[in-house]
C-alpha cells in the first residue's frame, strides 16, 4: 500500500512537471511538442482551444481503445497520469517566465518533459496517447521506451511544421532530443548496473569476500582456455557503479594478476534487484 501510495504521488508530480514543460517553454515559444501533446498545442495555435481539456478528451479515447496492451496497475496509474497532467495544463495556462532564448527554453522543455514522463514511466504508468503505443512496442518487439516515444513524437512533431516553420520545427526536434535523454536517464541511469566476469586462480577467495564485504551474489560459470585446454571457474558478478571500486581493490588485494572484465547493464531483475514483474 505504501509502495502505491509512492508511485501516485511520483505519477502527479510528474504530471506537474510536464505540464509546466509545455506552459512555460513549449507555447511561449511557438514550439511544437510530440504526441498528443503535440497535437493538442497545434489545435491550440489554431484555435485557442484549451490544451488541458483536448489533451483529456482526446487521451481518454485512446485510453478506452487502448486499454487492452496495459495491465491493470498501468492502466490505473495512466487514468491518474492523464486527469492530473490535463488538471494541471490548465491551472498552470498562465504561468510564464521572462525568457526570449529559444535555445535555452528547447533545452529546458526537454528537461522538464524528460523528467516529468521519465517519473510517470518509471513507476509503471503512461502519459496514454504515444506512451500506449510505445509501451506495445516495447512488450511486443522490445523497443526502448524512450526511443519509441521519440519515433512516434517526431511523426506528430513534423507534422506542425505547417503551423510553427522550420525554425521552430528545429528547436522542437533539439527540445524533444534532450527529453528523450533525460527520460532515459529517469527510468533507466538510476538503475544502471555493472556486470563482472572475473577469471582468477584464487577465484574462491574472491567470491568470499564479495560475499562478506559487498554482500552481493556470486555466479560461477565453467570455462577453460582455448588453447590450454586448461579448465577455470570464471566469477560473475552484478554490482552498481558505485562498487566497481570496491570490488577492483578487493581483486587486486587477492590476485593482481587476474582478468577483469566490466560490462554496461542497462535493466536487472531478480533478487536483490528489481522485481522482474515491473
Amino acid at each position: 500500500m505504501k509502495k502505491r501510495l509512492i508511485d501516485i504521488l511520483f505519477i502527479i508530480l510528474g504530471s506537474f512537471i510536464f505540464a509546466l514543460a509545455v506552459n512555460l517553454f513549449v507555447i511561449p515559444n511557438e514550439l511544437g511538442e510530440g504526441g498528443v501533446t503535440g497535437i493538442t498545442i497545434i489545435l491550440y495555435y489554431v484555435f485557442q482551444w484549451s490544451p488541458g481539456l483536448v489533451n483529456l478528451i482526446i487521451n481518454t479515447f485512446l485510453l478506452i481503445a487502448g486499454y487492452r496492451f496495459l495491465d491493470k496497475t498501468t492502466t490505473v496509474y495512466t487514468i491518474i497520469a492523464v486527469l492530473f497532467n490535463s488538471l494541471f495544463l490548465h491551472l498552470t495556462e498562465s504561468w510564464s517566465i521572462p525568457s526570449d532564448e529559444l535555445i535555452l527554453n528547447a533545452i529546458f522543455g526537454g528537461i522538464f518533459t524528460g523528467i516529468g514522463i521519465g517519473m510517470i514511466i518509471r513507476v509503471g504508468g503512461t502519459t496514454a496517447g504515444t506512451a500506449i503505443l510505445a509501451r506495445m512496442t516495447n512488450k511486443y518487439l522490445d523497443w526502448n521506451i524512450s526511443y519509441s516515444l521519440l519515433f512516434f513524437d517526431l511523426i506528430v512533431a513534423f507534422s506542425s511544421y505547417f503551423i510553427i516553420g522550420a525554425e521552430s520545427l528545429m528547436f522542437t526536434i533539439i527540445m524533444l532530443y534532450v527529453g528523450t535523454k533525460v527520460m532515459d536517464f529517469i527510468i533507466e541511469g538510476l538503475n544502471s548496473k555493472k556486470a563482472v566476469m572475473i577469471i582468477s586462480t584464487q577465484q574462491n577467495e574472491i567470491a568470499d569476500q564479495v560475499n562478506v564485504v559487498m554482500d552481493r551474489g556470486v555466479t560461477v560459470l565453467s570455462g577453460h582456455g582455448y588453447y590450454t585446454k586448461t579448465a577455470k571457474e570464471i566469477l560473475y558478478i552484478v554490482i552498481s557503479k558505485q562498487e566497481v571500486s570496491t570490488l577492483k581493490k578487493i581483486v587486486k588485494s587477492i590476485d593482481k594478476d587476474a582478468f577483469l572484465t566490466i560490462h554496461d547493464v542497462r535493466d536487472v531483475f531478480g533478487e536483490g534487484f528489481v522485481d522482474i514483474s515491473k
